[in-house]
């Protein structure tokens, strides 16, 4: 009796506690801070995370790699939404693997050894530059204290995509087949076409649909009429051999189109054949992320809906064998951070979970670290039942029935931060300690009273830049960097200043320098000659009265 009481009591007093606790969807999703993230200014704007039987691993850091982790890809050791970075290998048969931003990245069915191999296309250098490369990255060997991951670069012939970046990339399954299909992107403007105020600008690629097939290395390019627009930033979700396209944003019409695309593409014995059909119901989105939370349902999380406004509102995308259906879902309690700050970048942490980054406040003393939480799509009995150690990717398609393309943040928003030093607690930890810091050698800064140089309004002075400004060292003190355009340089001087050994001192510390170096005069001393240890001397010849008078005087 006193039971059904103090029930009754509960009820009566908590009624909204109580219609909480008995309202909750296992669809309800939780946002967490993530804690304790050392070096947390790695993790940029469009960067990649991997999935390898469980474990995650980082790829796509700020910057060129270092002696600490000359690979460039990291574990990240997920415990109790703690992370921590650790070095990855590379075996002694893989290729170099240079740190790509915004690349086009998807899984596929691997080799006995490795249950799955990712597949990694174009994206951006620290150097801004293009890469139209293909790579097949797998896992080798895993232990307690070293991960050892295999990299091999694929040689393709035929219609061959372009350099790109923020395009998506997808596997496909028809009549015993597979191949993958690259679509969407952006690229600098073509060289005939540039100019120098519109150096660095660039352009929606071409919406073809390339096919590309891994076991003969061939390439094919297909032009559908239904597509007429580029796009970039979109989100691509497969299964079996179709996909989906939906959101993206357009620099031609600087549109986030609400079209949703369906590509369906047929494998006969012959030539493949690529349909589109333009469905409704899509989404004005760009730069979302998809999660997958079970086979054929996935998560829209994040993105933006404008240049200046993020998109808050989470989407649920089911797919059925011939169909889609995308319907809006309960978002998360959003922190007042997330929801004020101007831009957020994230990635897929899989299992239904979504790593979430925010750039930090400049109140702090490390302006440029960022914070990030960790968004569970998932009730918190399946997190448990299914422990994070998760998967991480930018770009997703599998051999399963679900496949899931998200992308990473709108490169618009885009953001630089400098690495800090990490916690080590042990020896596998990456630590930044010995490396050289960079910070002061950053391209944008104010090198002089008289610095004009603006990221915003730079265009190219000398032929020898593309997407920087030439920069010189000047030895004065410590030696600090400068530009060459704000020191009044000529090309034919930056040259030669480039190739000889000669230290240069810039337009402020020139007069110091020679103030300081002048040399004294110096009396110089005659040196005396050495005087020889015996003397030579000619001989003279006599005549015959000489030798008779002198025989005849000792005579």
């Amino acid at each position: 009796m006193f039971h059904v009481f103090l029930l009754w009591v509960v009820f009566f007093f908590f009624p909204s506690d109580i219609d909480r606790v008995m309202a909750q969807s296992p669809n309800e999703m939780s946002l967490q801070v993530a804690s304790a993230i050392s070096n947390s200014s790695l993790l940029q704007p469009g960067f990649s995370l991997l999935n390898f039987d469980g474990h995650v691993f980082f790829f796509g850091q700020k910057g060129w790699p270092k002696r600490s982790c000359p690979t460039g890809v990291f574990l990240l050791d997920i415990k109790q939404n703690e992370l921590k970075m650790k070095p990855a290998f590379f075996s002694k048969d893989s290729c170099y693997l240079p740190p790509l931003r915004y690349p086009a990245l998807c899984t596929l069915r691997g080799n006995a050894e490795s249950e799955y191999q990712y597949i990694i296309h174009g994206g951006k250098t620290p150097n801004n530059d293009l890469s139209d490369k293909i790579y097949v990255m797998s896992l080798v060997s895993k232990n307690s204290k070293k991960t050892t991951l295999q990299c091999v670069e694929k040689d393709l012939g035929g219609d061959v995509p372009e350099a790109r970046y923020g395009h998506t990339i997808n596997v496909v399954h028809s009549r015993g087949k597979s191949m993958s299909v690259i679509f969407g992107g952006r690229a600098y403007t073509p060289l005939v076409q540039r100019t120098t105020e519109k150096w660095n600008s660039v352009v929606d690629c071409l919406p073809s649909v390339f096919l590309v097939d891994f076991e003969f290395g061939c390439c094919t390019s297909y032009v559908l009429p239904e597509l007429q627009d580029g796009l970039a930033f979109h989100v691509s979700v497969a299964r079996n051999d179709t996909i989906y396209i939906l959101g993206g944003h357009s620099l031609q019409n600087n549109t986030r189109s609400p079209s949703l695309y369906k590509l369906k593409v047929d494998l006969p014995l012959g030539s493949p054949a690529v349909t589109c059909t333009i469905l409704p119901g899509g989404i004005s989105v760009s730069s979302a992320i998809v999660t997958q939370t079970g086979d054929s349902e996935f998560v829209l999380v994040g993105g933006y809906q404008s240049d200046n406004q993020k998109r808050l509102v989470c989407n649920t995308v089911v797919l059925e064998d011939s169909k889609i259906e995308i319907v809006e879902r309960a978002s998360p309690d959003w922190t007042p951070d997330i929801k004020h700050c101007r831009m957020w970048f994230g990635c897929d942490m899989g299992k239904g979970s979504v790593l979430l980054g925010i750039p930090g406040a400049n109140k702090q003393l490390i302006s440029d670290a960022n914070y990030f939480y960790i968004l569970r799509c998932k009730g918190a009995e399946e997190d448990q039942e299914e422990e994070l150690t998760a998967q991480i990717s930018s770009q997703t398609s599998t051999e399963d029935p679900g496949d899931s393309t998200p992308f990473e943040d709108s490169e618009e928003f885009c953001f630089s931060a400098e690495a800090n030093s990490f916690d080590v607690d042990d020896t596998d930890t990456y630590n930044e300690d010995d490396e050289e810091d960079e910070s002061e050698t950053g391209y944008w800064i104010t090198c002089s009273a008289s610095c004009n140089i603006d990221i915003n309004t730079w265009v190219p002075f000398y032929s020898t830049e593309l997407n920087k400004p030439a920069m010189i060292l000047c030895s004065s003190g410590a030696g600090h960097w400068v530009h060459a355009q704000c020191m009044d340089l000529s090309e034919s001087m930056l040259l030669r200043l480039s190739e000889a050994n000669v230290k240069y001192f810039c337009n402020e510390h020139v007069d110091l320098n020679k103030g300081l170096q002048t040399p004294k005069k110096v009396v110089h001393l005659k040196k005396q000659p050495m005087k020889p240890l015996r003397k030579k001397t000619t001989m003279k010849l006599t005549t015959p009265a000489k030798k008779s008078f002198l025989r005849r005087l000792f005579e």
